[in-house]
């Protein structure tokens, strides 16, 4: 099979592999979608320097073979169905795994290609195995759907431990592509208001255009949005927690989602959270039960319309290279490669 390898920043190029061999509780799937993330830019860009590795992890695509073992249990995917999958390699034995956060596995992550070259998600590729219990059907969804999941689980995951719930005044703050699910979850899960916040004019009006209640600067957003029940940091950028924790009401939460720049601190008040009951937590990736609430709703086609507006272009795995290129060096929101 064909998958891209990136040796340099800045470059990138299809090589052959061996095809994988599903084992007997593997599931084999053809490759039709992989979503390029931060993860892929940093390694294009050069600003995550790891070569040659084998990236993409938010990839979708349909079912060729199923391992005898998982080919007899209810639940498992057939051949012909679309999933999307989940890419982490959970050791289901350390400390975190056994507590029920394997999103915080402590088993070192990814693998390697046939020669030693590093695999982290190898999804830019024709052909990825799995084993059958983290591939998720996404029933007649469109792959470009059913390549938001790992994405999607990520937002779930953050709604799950935020506690997000019907009701609840929202905020954002980041309007791009982690932030604007953020919203389309929220507006699902019937939050009373979402509001969005961001640095770029552009990306506001696109957010009122899909359902935003109200969108507003940092400098203005305690002013304009009011007193929030939660408020999601997908950004991490200089003064976002001050920002988000001024506009928490009582017994409000902060949920630190975007990741922030390892050296940056933070000036808040312990006894601001002490009496007005302030929680401040972080999320980071996903967990089994966030991947089966996201393909859930990939298939209901209940986001459809908000899933669509985030797919910024696609292309084809020959094409990898400019695929690449958009995505790090243009304001995106996905870019999808595969077929």
């Amino acid at each position: 099979m064909k998958i891209a390898v990136i040796t340099a920043a800045e470059q990138v190029g299809l090589r052959e592999e061996p095809d994988p061999v599903p084992g007997p509780e593997d599931v084999l799937v053809r490759i039709g979608a992989c979503g390029l993330c931060t993860m892929e830019r940093r390694l294009y860009l050069g600003t995550k320097p790891i070569y040659p590795v084998a990236a993409g992890h938010e990839v979708a695509g349909e079912v060729i073979a199923v391992g005898a073992k998982a080919a007899v249990l209810p639940g498992v995917p057939r051949v012909g169905d679309t999933v999307t999958l989940d890419l982490l390699t959970r050791c289901g034995s350390c400390t975190s795994c056994r507590r029920g956060r394997s999103a915080l596995c402590k088993q070192p992550q990814g693998g390697a290609l046939s020669d030693g070259t590093i695999s982290m998600g190898a999804g830019l590729a024709q052909l990825v195995k799995v084993p059958a219990r983290q591939a998720f059907g996404t029933g007649s969804a469109p792959l470009r759907h059913a390549a938001m999941g790992e994405p999607l689980a990520c937002v779930t995951h953050s709604a799950r431990l935020g506690g997000l719930r019907a009701g609840d005044r929202v905020a954002v703050v980041g309007a791009g592509y982690m932030g604007r699910l953020h919203l389309a979850l929220a507006k699902l899960r019937g939050a009373a208001s979402v509001g969005l916040i961001d640095i770029s004019e552009e990306r506001l009006t696109e957010a009122r255009e899909a359902g935003a209640d109200w969108t507003s600067t940092p400098a203005e957003a305690v002013a304009k949005g009011g007193k929030q029940d939660l408020v999601f940091v997908t950004a991490g950028a200089p003064d976002a927690l001050e920002t988000a924790v001024a506009m928490c009401d009582d017994g409000g939460t902060v949920v630190l989602f975007g990741a922030f720049p390892k050296d940056l601190s933070a000036g808040i008040s312990p006894d601001a959270i002490h009496h007005h009951e302030l929680t401040v937590l972080g999320v980071f990736s996903h967990e089994p039960q966030d991947w089966t609430e996201a393909a859930a709703l990939i298939a209901s086609g209940r986001l459809a319309t908000d899933l669509d507006a985030l797919v910024t272009a696609e292309f084809p795995l020959a094409e990898v290279d400019e695929a690449l290129r958009l995505a790090a060096k243009s304001p995106v929101y996905r870019v999808l490669v595969g077929g």
